[in-house]
């Protein structure tokens, strides 16, 4: 039996598993957590494990953050996590962390066709190398390579890689966030927490014209992102609309990059939150035209694959792959 987790800056998802065929279909029990309501993530695991009073030999847990030495601190909340005080207070045996894009590139071999949805079907190489790019809470990005039996998935902080404008509007927004953050990476426009920011560029700089029911909609919401978003897809105002566009074209482009740094010639997988609810606006031209213009290497980024994941819960089935595959042989 093993423990399975998705840590994130906005939810946790706990779920646990009585064998490898019950991933992803069947498990034992799943509860979501609002991340920011817990002081800890051990806190949260308690509550899970007392809840349902599931004893688990192993637990592995896809964080939203770096890993080392078994300890995390995430990324878009205040927690620490170790591995080692997980064990210790949860009485559970073994424990491993990993990045939580990791976990959805473990996940993704074992997608089928219902599972995904195709922007580019491209040429992909039979054990070429893969790539995930996952736009949530963060920007996140993984990359997976074929070792000879199987992929091995490799986690990174690409997402942070500085943000690059390609044109006059997207160089003042980048004078806009320097001002703000000082360093600019492609996750303040790429990601879900950060597209307002991209809104209050145009809002700042007098760009368009916010109407009143707009505004007052904004105002009373913490979370502007969905607000804005849907806004946008039912065309009811340009300045959500040409969010949108920004954040869809430097999406493109932080792929494009990705695209000539990894060789992800086996197929480039989209993941997080957003991206299924916007499937219409992301087949548009511009988001494939803004990852293929790369000059001399336009064929090979044309060639590419590129599926948008449909699963939602994609970290948490990973996470449960990596822990049956490494976790459950030291019993």
């Amino acid at each position: 039996m093993i423990l399975a987790g998705d840590i994130g800056g906005t939810k946790t998802v706990l779920a646990i598993y009585a064998g490898i065929t019950q991933v992803p279909a069947n498990p034992v029990h799943e509860t979501r957590f609002k991340s920011a309501d817990y002081q800890s993530f051990e806190t949260i695991v308690k509550e899970f494990l007392d809840q349902t009073g599931a004893k688990p030999q192993a637990a592995c847990f896809g964080v939203a953050g770096p890993v080392k030495d078994r300890h995390s601190r995430i990324t878009n909340l205040p927690w620490k996590i170790s591995a080692d005080e997980i064990e210790r207070t949860c009485g559970i045996p073994k424990v491993s962390l990993i990045n939580d894009l990791k976990a959805i590139a473990v996940s993704v071999p074992h997608l089928d066709k219902d599972g995904l949805f195709t922007l580019n079907p491209g040429n992909p190489e039979p054990k070429g190398n893969r790539a995930v790019i996952a736009p949530g809470t963060g920007l996140g990005i993984a990359f997976m390579v074929w070792t000879g039996a199987r992929y091995h998935a490799f986690a990174s902080e690409g997402g942070h890689t500085a943000f690059s404008p390609r044109n006059p509007r997207e160089v003042e927004l980048l004078e806009f966030l320097t001002r703000r953050y000082g360093h600019v990476s492609f996750e303040r426009v790429c990601s879900g927490s950060q597209l307002p920011n991209i809104y209050e560029y145009f809002l700042e700089n007098k760009i368009f014209s916010e109407p009143v029911w707009l505004k007052e909609k904004l105002a009373a919401t913490t979370d502007k992102t969905p607000v804005i978003v849907e806004t946008a897809l039912e065309n009811k105002a340009d300045i959500c609309e040409a969010t949108l566009d920004i954040f869809i074209r430097a999406l493109g482009t932080v792929t494009g990059n990705m695209a000539v740094t990894l060789l992800p010639t086996g197929g480039i997988y989209l993941g997080g939150g957003i991206l299924p609810r916007i499937l219409k606006r992301l087949a548009r031209p511009d988001f494939l035209s803004n990852m293929t213009d790369k000059g001399r290497f336009f064929s090979l980024c044309a060639n590419m694959p590129v599926h948008v994941i449909l699963d939602p819960d994609a970290a948490l089935h990973g996470a449960a792959w990596y822990g049956f595959e490494t976790l459950v042989t030291v019993f």
